[in-house]
């Protein structure tokens, strides 16, 4: 009984040594048309807080650094996270975080603006957020925009506020644009229920266990079916350099954050649906 349980241990570890991914081409195939020169997709991450990028992001932003098709990735978070006083304490923390996981100083941002300081209760303005964020896509020809959906994982009012700002950001952008493919595809990570949210190494696998299913129905199956979501699952290097980049993070590492690290679905699974212009 013993043999077998250890046999089974091995096998789960096995299963979770390496990262799977699902339908990365959809975040990182549409960077033709942005210039005549850009033949690289530029992916901004878009978050809120320091610290939103290794706690709920890093399966995705690990998984592209190491994607055969190099994308450019560049980070803009829209407040230096001062509710409690230490915004310049949690500014230099987010410089380490992302260090860690190897976005480059020239290719990263914190803003500081006065309609957008970090409050549990407050709703930033989508206007606003549209009006901040505008000029670095711009500037910087960025391609995909990487956000929070509508939930916002854990319903923080200014998670979810970036959505609909991104969300208003491409509408302008497309009464403007002379052609669809000069507009970024914007793309929200997917809020789970509760309880799958917490069954963090569970959630590897049973996520790695649906990419197989997928590529096995694509493989076998007779008629065309729709496109998978973008999933992007981590294996235990990225997971560990997730924790690392948390651990930057001193001043927010009270005792329930070690629990997140231990038991949260997004140490490992990032899931993405693409927001369309003009759909809400």
């Amino acid at each position: 009984m013993v043999a077998w349980l250890f046999a089974l241990l091995a096998l789960l570890a096995s299963s979770l040594y390496l990262p799977v991914h699902s339908n990365v081409q959809a975040l990182v195939g549409n960077a033709l048309g942005h210039s005549p020169h850009q033949h690289t997709s530029r992916i901004l991450l878009l978050t809120a807080h320091p610290d939103d990028e290794c706690f709920f992001f890093a399966p995705t932003i690990l998984a592209l650094q190491q994607d055969t098709s190099n994308p450019e990735l560049f980070s803009l978070c829209l407040s230096i996270g001062n509710a409690d006083g230490l915004g310049e304490l949690r500014k230099a923390e987010l410089h380490r975080s992302l260090d860690v996981m190897g976005i480059g100083h020239n290719k990263r941002w914190v803003v500081d603006h006065p309609m957008l300081q970090d409050n549990m209760t407050a709703n930033w303005d989508a206007s606003v957020i549209a009006q901040v964020v505008a000029p670095y896509v711009v500037d910087n020809h960025i391609t995909t925009i990487l956000t929070f959906d509508k939930q916002g994982i854990s319903s923080h009012p200014n998670h979810y506020s970036l959505h609909y700002g991104a969300y208003q950001l491409i509408n302008s952008m497309s009464l403007k644009a002379s052609t669809p493919s000069s507009i970024p595809r914007v793309f929200s990570l997917v809020t789970v229920p509760v309880f799958p949210k917490y069954v963090g190494i569970v959630s590897a696998l049973l996520a790695r266990l649906d990419i197989l299913l997928a590529r096995a129905l694509v493989s076998f199956a007779s008629s065309n079916l729709p496109p998978s979501l973008p999933v992007f699952t981590s294996g235990f290097k990225e997971y560990v350099t997730a924790a690392r980049a948390i651990r930057q993070h001193d001043s927010q590492l009270v005792w329930f954050r070690y629990l997140y690290m231990a038991f949260s679905r997004y140490m490992w699974v990032n899931e993405w649906m693409e927001v369309e212009p003009n759909v809400m």
